[in-house]
């Protein structure tokens, strides 16, 4: 979902496509499949033909002569057809191009949804090493109790250590829905410092691509985390952003740490509600160059801001940290962001496989090339080896010696 403000005379794109391929199996597959950029247009797909078989003779006349000569039995149909098309992507040297077959694609849009079993709550390690936690609204760890700043100290009878690993204790917070399933908390109360133990059973959660909070650390500064694009994230963002101004906040940190991408227009959208106006990406495809702009009037535009990155801030995250650091409206603090500046389109084929093709490229404001390459940060920093987050506390202590000028 696009912003309510105008985005000027551009059009965010959704084109309407079909593929089909012969890869002298004359695979033919036709409309009424969704498919989705990975950069991520959700997008309906009809066939535009099929090609011809005789572009492939060589193949099927390899295929004539194993069907006559082929001592052995050979692979079904299904998986030689596949062979064919892995061949086919493979020798295009583009490692965002290829192909899918129908569990694993059925998992991708299980993961593009964003839900899982779980008690629905994020974790962070603060400069102290403690794991923080942060349930989301509606959740089950919201609904048992658990407030923003609770700490953790164990899951499941085992103590949370300084070198216990953040992805095992998250995997940990989360399970298969059903059966009594749960987890059992210790936790510290960040209002009262009393420790609580505490089951909480898991449910299916609805995960937010955008969690907002007044940090503890300076009361005046809001933070936002945008975990992925997905067509909520612009009113998500937008929401927050009320929220934090009506908290009276001065300034703001983006965080766009292990955020991989998603959906291109609404990456377009949450660029231009920090920038007032202007030119905020360039794509270029095979039709030519088109530079989407943004207008004035975003909601996070006045605020000083800093800008959180490291090597999996991927895609659409590196597009609006691009056009944050060449529009000179945020601080980039961290390490060099992943460098993938190519758009892929996801078609879903008549069997339930689907095929990622890289369709286009987009370029920083003033033009700069990220693929392969990244975003180099205004101020570099090496990840605490224990997890503390010390990103945020240097971008805490640029922001309050910002508002102290």
């Amino acid at each position: 979902m696009v912003s309510n403000r105008s985005l000027g005379a551009r059009t965010l794109r959704r084109v309407i496509v079909g593929f089909a391929i012969g890869a002298g199996l004359a695979l033919a597959f036709a409309g009424g499949f969704v498919v989705r950029d990975l950069f991520g247009t959700v997008l309906p797909a009809r066939a535009v033909g099929a090609v011809e078989e005789s572009h492939y003779p060589l193949l099927l006349e390899v295929q004539a002569l194993l069907d006559q000569h082929y001592l052995r039995d050979q692979p079904d149909v299904t998986q030689r057809q596949y062979a064919a098309i892995r061949g086919m992507l493979g020798i295009l040297g583009d490692p965002y191009t290829f192909f899918i077959d129908p569990p694993v694609a059925a998992s991708e849009s299980d993961v593009l949804a964003g839900t899982y079993g779980g008690i629905g709550v994020e974790i962070q390690r603060n400069e102290q090493g403690e794991i923080v936690l942060y349930p989301f609204a509606d959740s089950p760890a919201e609904k048992a109790g658990l407030e923003t700043g609770d700490v953790l100290i164990a899951v499941n009878g085992v103590a949370i250590e300084l070198t216990t690993g953040q992805d095992s204790i998250d995997q940990a917070l989360r399970g298969e829905v059903g059966d009594g399933n749960g987890v059992r908390l210790v936790y510290r109360k960040s209002a009262t410092g009393e420790e609580v133990e505490q089951f909480i059973l898991f449910d299916v959660i609805n995960v937010p691509s955008v969690i907002w909070r007044v940090l503890s650390e300076d009361n005046r500064i809001g933070y936002l985390h945008v975990l992925r694009f997905t067509s909520r994230t612009p009113d998500e963002v937008r929401e927050g952003l009320t929220f934090l101004s009506d908290e009276g906040v001065e300034a703001l940190v983006l965080d766009l740490r292990d955020n991989a991408g998603g959906l291109l227009a609404e990456s377009i959208a949450v660029a231009d509600e920090f920038i007032d106006a202007g030119v905020l990406a360039v794509e270029q495809n095979r039709s030519g160059e088109e530079a989407f702009s943004g207008q004035a009037g975003g909601l996070g535009a006045e605020y000083p801001l800093v800008v959180l990155v490291n090597g999996g801030t991927a895609s659409g995250a590196e597009l609006l940290a691009g056009a944050l650091r060449d529009r000179e409206r945020g601080l980039l603090i961290g390490q060099r962001t992943y460098g993938k500046g190519t758009i892929q389109q996801i078609y879903r084929l008549a069997d339930g496989s689907s095929l990622h093709v890289t369709a286009a490229e987009w370029f920083t404001p003033a033009e700069v090339p990220l693929d392969g390459e990244g975003l180099a940060p205004n101020i570099a920093m090496i990840p605490d080896e224990n997890g503390r987050d010390v990103e945020l506390g240097e971008a805490v202590r640029q922001l309050t010696a910002m508002l102290s000028e």
